[in-house]
């Protein structure tokens, strides 16, 4: 049987540059310096998400309390995607839609932390000590398999959308590969629609103090990604991007439009060493099937060596091609950078401000991804 092809029906997107497609388009044309926050994580930038009134997805103060502010990006996103594909009214077709999440770990509890920390000095046995404040002082959703799966379930509780759900960890490389079988179960014909994406709150002080220690912070303030001096590094952005993907002959049969195509989405995971990164987008662009592309949305995260490998090497592959740094747009949201370049890939042939797209998604530590896409006039190629 010859695979079905996948088609984009829905988009959803918050971050800096605000929410919903049409915010994001009119940033990527203006190209204009994104917002930031230099001050309240000084010495470390971030790209702060714009204003939501959370009530219009998630209507129920409750839930909203209940939630950390990752999952409420998410799960407002993924609300704004289902209005988009025309789903959010149709508890039935909601009931069957499956879910894939890309997420990080969740918050930590600070105060809950320094108590740790604090009596960590003065134990008689640290050992001891710290294995019985982490089994009894850490609540239970903080078992670090079960955060990710948290913004799913929130999706399911809010939305309705009650079909069989997978979440993927696994910095940029788990947006990629959230797309990838997403795209494949709806190709081979194991399911019908999937809600797909990410989210990340950039706004911790947890997860810079993270990405510090390992050198891969940019600052003292906003640079273009492909402009970075010195070690470069990533500005992280909060933000959140969910796409609603259908075979074609489904969203047919319900007179949905679709809006793009999600022609491939090839992933590697190299072992890093100078010229890596270069030979792994060469190979995946190939896998991808990418030809002329006349948009590339890249994921680069801003790191040296990896993002200049990729400038070097996408200046081969797609001469000519407009090439835009998601980090000048939305800051680095880690797992859901492959989704926001998609569902931004989507939104430009869609407006027809591009024929063929491709999509980049190299991590900052492992990992490396490239997507076609296609408009959807072509789904039939």
């Amino acid at each position: 049987m010859s695979p079905r092809d996948v088609v984009v029906t829905g988009l959803g997107l918050v971050s800096c540059a605000g929410e919903g497609v049409a915010a994001h388009l009119a940033a990527l044309a203006a190209g204009a310096r994104p917002r930031t926050d230099a001050e309240s994580f000084a010495p470390w930038p971030v790209h702060p998400v714009a204003p939501l009134a959370l009530d219009g997805q998630i209507p129920k103060k409750a839930d909203q309390r209940q939630m950390e502010p990752w999952q409420r990006l998410g799960v407002y996103a993924a609300g704004l995607a289902l209005d988009a594909a025309g789903l959010k009214g149709d508890a039935a077709r909601k009931g069957a839609l499956h879910l894939i999440v890309a997420a990080g770990g969740g918050e930590r509890d600070y105060a809950a932390d320094g108590q740790i920390l604090t009596g960590l000095r003065d134990a008689a046995d640290p050992g001891a000590y710290l294995n019985e404040r982490l089994q009894n002082d850490l609540r239970p959703t903080l078992f670090l398999a079960q955060l990710s799966n948290l913004l799913a379930g929130n999706i399911a509780i809010v939305h309705g959308v009650t079909g069989a759900s997978r979440t993927f960890m696994g910095e940029e490389s788990s947006g990629v590969d959230a797309l990838r079988i997403a795209g494949a179960r709806i190709a081979a014909g194991q399911v019908d629609s999937v809600l797909v994406g990410g989210s990340y709150n950039a706004e911790r002080a947890d997860v810079l103090l993270v990405h510090e220690m390992g050198g891969y912070l940019y600052r003292p303030d906003y640079a273009p990604v492909f402009r970075r001096e010195g070690r470069g590094g990533f500005i992280l952005g909060s933000g959140a991007a969910f796409l609603v993907l259908e075979a074609a002959e489904t969203a047919a049969a319900r007179g949905a439009a679709p809006l793009a195509r999600l022609a491939a989405v090839a992933s590697d995971r190299t072992r890093r060493a100078p010229g890596s990164v270069a030979a792994s987008l060469t190979a995946l662009w190939r896998e991808a099937g990418l030809e002329a592309p006349d948009a590339v949305i890249s994921g680069a995260t801003g790191c040296a060596g990896i993002t200049r490998e990729e400038a070097e090497r996408l200046a081969d592959l797609a001469p000519g091609a407009r090439v835009s740094a998601l980090g000048d747009l939305t800051g680095h949201t880690l797992e859901a950078t492959a989704p926001f370049g998609a569902a931004l890939a989507a939104a430009l042939v869609a407006r027809g401000a591009a024929r063929e797209v491709a999509v980049t998604a190299v991590g900052h530590r492992r990992g490396e991804g490239v997507l076609r896409i296609l408009p959807a006039r072509e789904a039939g190629r």
